[in-house]
């Protein structure tokens, strides 16, 4: 039956495995880009796209995804989504040039924003209580896992073979991942309206812009043309988008569910945990492997302690949860991170191992005890009605969070890096060319020895890594006050979803015809 615990085990497995391959795809290229430049001739406006083409489409195309899986059914919108990640994949594994990759990027991002919403929102359909409070941090737990595991495995495969080995990955686990969720019953909403083809196109055109302006910015400059009309295009597209959205019966992008204060509140600690760690996921590897001096396996190494306050919190949330309420827990965790932040802030490029091994360890314990209870809230505020398109916006804004993450973080990065690295006396195009990144400087500097601008490329980067630490350290703090004030009580949020709680008919199974 698969109403079953054995059946419900299996389902959360799939699930779980599902979102485990976005957490790898998340940050895997990070390690892979050097290489697949060298081997493609990819140039560095290239390799950006290679990483922001999948995480814009994936943002953007999730603005639908809830309505797809409430109005077709969430089993089949959730295997769809898994097959078209598969698709990309395989289209990675063979592509043999920088549009190829991009292209790849695009299809597995499509796959992703189904895969990610909706595999959230068949959980209120197999759990409940503190049933559902273990599933959604097994999951967090999954997808959160898979990011800094993705550096690793990224590693030992380009150690050990050719570049697009890190598609190959995939294959295997979507597999499963598709195999098993097959044993989720089919949910669906029966009064879910039609997807709004001209709303997805203003979130995927709006977002894009976005992104595209804000990376681009650094090196044309704030007051380029083509950087300022991509910008002031951007803002107009996604009002666009929420003012017609307002005036929809049934929006895809409901932005009333935020001003329910526990949707609200939780939703906003999700976005930025997101941000701060998918930043944190970006400026880190480059400086194990770069100014550390670490090949690509031992950076992903060194990025493990991140894991242990995942797993750990993981384990452990609901019988917190249970016990002290959600509100210390999320205050707590964005507590650690703001520590964690902070304490990043004050690293010198002579500093050792230790040190990071320390910050990145408390970051692991704030994202657990700030992601787990704040996901378990923002779910349990929504109405089961709106499951579908209600996870949709939590795990839209969560990737649009961590797009813009890396987009502005990156941006400050690349500002403080260009203006602090010394690249006087050099000819015009080896300065132009150390400017570009860190891994460039070191390329310059062994090509004409020297090892002065080696040193100041370092001290750049490190400079830049702490700017854009110490700017995540004071949000984190920040959210943590207002949470603290403003965050409903975890018994508050409880009594209200039993108040709410629909009749079971609202809840059809899906025909299984269709």
């Amino acid at each position: 039956m698969v109403d079953s615990q054995k059946a419900k085990r299996w389902a959360l497995v799939g699930i779980v495995v599902s979102v485990l391959v976005l957490g790898f795809d998340l940050t895997i290229m990070n390690v892979a880009l050097p290489t697949m430049a060298a081997d493609l001739g990819a140039s560095t406006g290239e390799l950006q796209w290679i990483v922001d083409s999948y995480a814009v489409v994936f943002a953007a195309c999730m603005l639908p995804a809830g309505l797809l899986g409430d109005r077709f059914g969430r089993r089949k919108l959730l295997v769809t989504g898994l097959v078209i990640f598969m698709i990309g994949s395989c289209m990675g594994v063979f592509a043999d040039s920088s549009a190829m990759v991009i292209a790849a990027r695009t299809v597995m991002g499509a796959g992703g924003a189904l895969i990610m919403p909706l595999s959230l929102a068949v959980i209120p359909s197999l759990f409940e209580g503190a049933e559902r409070t273990k599933a959604i941090g097994a999951v967090t737990a999954g997808a959160s896992i898979g990011m800094p595991l993705g550096p690793l495995l990224g590693g030992w495969l380009l150690d050990n073979f050719w570049w697009g080995s890190i598609f190959v990955l995939n294959i295997p686990l979507v597999a499963i991942g598709i195999a098993v969720c097959m044993l989720i019953p089919d949910t669906r909403d029966p009064s879910a309206p039609r997807v709004d083809v001209f709303s997805t196109a203003l979130g995927v055109l709006g977002l894009g812009a976005l992104v595209f302006g804000v990376i681009e910015a650094p090196s044309r400059g704030w007051g380029d043309a083509l950087v300022v009309a991509t910008l002031v295009g951007s803002v107009v597209l996604l009002v666009g988008l929420v003012l017609r959205e307002r005036r929809a019966e049934r929006p895809m992008l409901d932005l009333r569910l935020l001003g329910d204060r526990a949707f609200g509140w939780n939703t906003l600690v999700a976005v930025l945990a997101t941000l701060v760690v998918t930043g944190l996921l970006f400026v880190t590897p480059q400086y194990l492997q770069a100014v550390m001096g670490n090949d690509p396996f031992g950076t992903g190494l060194r990025i493990a302690p991140l894991m242990i306050g995942l797993i750990v919190v993981g384990k452990q949330a609901p019988k917190l949860m249970e016990r002290f309420g959600s509100r210390p827990l999320i205050t707590l965790g964005m507590v650690l991170f703001a520590v964690a932040m902070l304490l990043g802030s004050r690293t010198d490029v002579s500093d050792g191992y230790g040190y990071t091994a320390l910050w990145l360890t408390i970051t692991g314990f704030g994202f657990g005890f700030a992601m787990v209870p704040a996901m378990d809230g923002a779910i349990g505020a929504l109405p089961q009605d709106r499951a579908g398109s209600g996870t949709g916006l939590l795990s839209t804004l969560r990737q649009v969070g961590g797009a813009i993450g890396v987009a502005v973080l990156g941006s400050v990065l690349s500002t403080r890096f260009i203006d602090g690295i010394d690249t006087d006396g050099l000819p015009a195009a080896a300065a132009d060319r150390a400017e570009e990144s860190v891994v460039a400087a070191h390329g310059v500097a062994d090509q004409l020895s020297l090892p002065q601008l080696t040193e100041s490329a370092n001290e750049a980067y490190v400079s830049g890594m702490n700017t854009v630490l110490l700017i995540c350290g004071i949000a984190a703090l920040l959210i943590a006050v207002l949470v603290a004030a403003r965050l409903p009580e975890h018994k508050q949020l409880q009594k209200k979803k039993e108040d709410e709680m629909p009749d079971a008919a609202e809840l059809a199974p899906a025909d299984s015809s269709g």
